[in-house]
């Protein structure tokens, strides 16, 4: 009668274990399941929009399947897979910060819609002629010239731009689009001096040119009042760090032309 009592409670001794272990694996079970269905939901709406969040998402799925194996291996071989889980661990964590970097740096798409954008000088030596001129009447129209017309071309008899100044006074520009070993020079000068007022009705007079005047052309123009804008003065006025063209003369010295100030 003793031994077969021992039986019995060894035997039930081992069912009470197996029910708890099994009870265990059942509840990781549940929990397993629960983060894998949360991320593939997860992962179904964000990986479209964002492949790396994605990428995360799987990360910590792959890593609470093997925090699983590692409770229902014990102790025994778990080393190899507790590294493996750490080193995922630490992936995530590392994706994880550089996405919150990149989410709060502005994105080059956005960087350009907050900023004023800055004037730059095209490279007047790769402009065409038409191109320097339809340039020269987009500086006007920036600077608040109205009615800005570009009439460059056969028979302008020297005016290529034509525009009313923020102040009223009517601004005839001729455009010179040189390279810089070619100079403007005093011929130039007196051809667009010849019109620019008795056929045009200029009030302000200007010689715009992507190289620099000779010296007998810059004396002509001190003379006659007309403006001259070189490569130099014409990036400052581009970049915002010299004036305009007509406000080098101020609206009373235009009665005194033809032997007003150039001024600039």
């Amino acid at each position: 009668m003793t031994t077969p009592e021992r039986r019995f409670r060894g035997r039930s001794t081992g069912r009470r274990f197996d029910l708890r272990a099994t009870t265990l694996a059942f509840g990781l079970a549940a929990v397993a399941l629960s983060v894998v269905g949360w991320a593939a939901r997860m992962a179904f709406d964000v990986a479209q929009r964002r492949p790396a969040w994605a990428l995360v998402l799987v990360l910590a799925t792959v890593s609470a399947l093997l925090v699983r194996r590692l409770w229902r291996r014990g102790r025994r071989g778990s080393r190899p897979v507790r590294r493996t889980a750490d080193a995922l661990a630490t992936a995530t964590a590392t994706a994880l910060d550089a996405l919150e970097e990149r989410a709060a740096a502005p994105g080059e798409e956005d960087r350009g819609t907050d900023e004023e954008p800055t004037a730059v000088l095209p490279a007047h030596q790769r402009l065409t002629p038409d191109e320097f001129e339809e340039a020269i009447a987009e500086l006007c129209r920036r600077d608040g010239c109205a009615e800005v017309e570009v009439v460059g071309g056969a028979g302008d008899l020297g005016a290529d731009v034509l525009a009313l100044t923020p102040d009223g006074r009517r601004i005839v520009v001729q455009c010179k689009r040189y390279g810089d070993g070619n100079k403007v020079g005093s011929q130039d000068l007196q051809r667009f001096g010849g019109t620019c007022f008795t056929v045009h009705g200029a009030d302000v007079a200007v010689l715009v040119t992507s190289s620099d005047f000779t010296a007998p052309a810059a004396e002509y123009a001190e003379r006659c009042g007309i403006v001259c804008v070189n490569e130099e003065r014409l990036r400052d006025w581009w970049e915002g760090g010299g004036p305009a063209p007509w406000e080098v003369l101020a609206p009373q010295e235009d009665e005194t032309r033809p032997c007003g100030r150039a001024g600039w």
